[in-house]
């Protein structure tokens, strides 16, 4: 009988569910419409604007580009004439891109000019009510990378390979510049490098940071590097070894990158052109294609930007009362009488001008006067860290040590394995 009733009070219930009415809130359900996103760039809502994008191109000035645009001359005058600092409009540079926010209205006025100095860096020209003109940034993300390699036939070839940016390879060749000559390395010397790559909104990539930690085996010789900076007041950062001794030295070994020594320092030279006579050659020449960036050697003050007879083109620097050194046969200058210049500035590039058989830049170095040897001369180290400083810096290096130490290097393969994997491949 229990059972009977369960069944019952089971029908009965289904039933009051089955009758029961339903009570929907219809307004419950109206649908908000969804607004958009205000989305900003350089710190404008676009949408309030006309946007043009466009490139400086030849022959294009600021003042004539706002003209256009129906700014009016007087604001034009006033960020030439008082925003100099922030903004010179006299060096835009031809493929520069920038953008013109306009009015929406049917006079299309410019409101606002944006000029993108790099990737990431801009200038904001506001000419909405008073002038402004400010620099911004675009928001940056640092994403860490670990790179390692085994030469097989240069530095550039085996970082290029691995689709990093060739700023990396300047980079490295730059923290071991005064160690290692780049224009003689072996096959299977090795590298490893930490470094910063930059991203734009996550994904644009915008280029690298200077090296983090650097470790290069050299002809079975073991070299670190550490960026460092020792005197937080100069803002250096300089590179030292995990015995803290600086790796600048005050004169970099040769003024290109990876150019060639095709001749040296030689008194007693005989050039069979002149009849095999005596033609001393007083300076160190390094072979390499035009246009390659030729370098300040050690830090010093321009004396001389010129173009004279067989010399060329040239750049000479005065680095301190004992030091000069001259630069021959660019095919262009970057720097002019008076100019103060760092060790590793790009002072001219590689050329043809004067006399000279082949593109290449002749080296000349001057020790108190007198023109000498650079490839013989004891030249002046930078001192090492104090030993003040020391406990910090080891506090500072010994994690990244270990974490140079664990990068592994990547596996070689071997002719033999390299036929057996083309005819698996099918490209034998």
């Amino acid at each position: 009988m229990r059972k009977y009733w369960g069944i019952i009070f089971t029908l009965v219930l289904l039933g009051a569910c089955q009758e029961e009415k339903v009570v929907v809130n219809h307004d419950a359900l109206k649908i908000s419409p969804i607004e958009d996103p205000i989305v900003t760039r350089f710190g404008f809502n676009f949408k309030e604007f006309n946007v043009h994008h466009d490139t400086i191109k030849y022959g294009d000035s600021f003042g004539e580009l706002m003209l256009k645009n129906k700014v009016e001359y007087p604001k034009i005058a006033t960020i030439s004439e008082k925003f100099r600092d922030t903004f010179d409009v006299r060096k835009i540079r031809v493929g520069k891109p920038y953008l013109i926010l306009k009015s929406k209205d049917t006079s299309e006025q410019a409101q606002v000019f944006i000029y993108q100095n790099n990737p990431i860096d801009y200038t904001v020209v506001d000419f909405r009510d008073s002038v402004q003109v400010y620099k911004g940034k675009k928001r940056v993300k640092y994403v860490e990378r670990e790179v390692s390699g085994i030469i097989e036939t240069n530095l550039s070839e085996a970082i290029l390979n691995q689709g990093i940016d060739y700023s990396v390879t300047h980079n490295l060749a730059n923290v071991f510049a005064w160690t290692i000559d780049f224009s003689r390395l072996q096959k299977n010397d090795k590298f490893k490098i930490i470094y910063k790559e930059k991203y734009i909104n996550d994904t644009v990539y915008a280029g690298s940071e200077p090296l983090n930690a650097a470790f290069f085996e050299h002809n079975g010789i073991p070299l670190y590097a550490f960026a460092y900076e020792a005197d937080s007041l100069k803002n250096q950062v300089d590179y030292y070894d995990h015995e803290a001794n600086n790796l600048r030295r005050a004169f970099l070994k040769m003024p290109v990158e990876f150019g060639r020594l095709s001749s040296r320092y030689n008194l007693k030279r005989r050039i069979r052109y002149y009849g095999y006579k005596v033609r001393p050659h007083k300076g160190t020449d390094f072979a390499a294609p035009i246009g390659t960036p030729i370098l300040a050697t050690a830090d010093g003050t321009v004396t001389e930007s010129t173009r004279r007879g067989g010399n060329g083109k040239y750049v000479k620097i005065r680095h301190n009362e004992t030091y000069s050194t001259q630069y021959l046969h660019m095919k262009n200058q970057n720097v002019k009488k008076g100019q103060f210049v760092r060790q590793g500035d790009v002072i001219g590039w590689v050329g043809m001008t004067g006399n000279t058989g082949g593109p290449h830049v002749c080296y000349r170095f001057w020790k108190n006067g007198k023109q000498v040897d650079p490839l013989r001369e004891e030249l002046p180290q930078v001192e090492p860290l104090a030993e003040a400083l020391r406990p910090a810096f080891y506090a500072h290096i010994n994690p990244i040590k270990e974490q140079l130490d664990c990068i592994v290097f990547p596996e070689k393969i071997e002719e033999d394995e390299l036929l057996t994997l083309n005819e698996i491949d099918g490209t034998k």
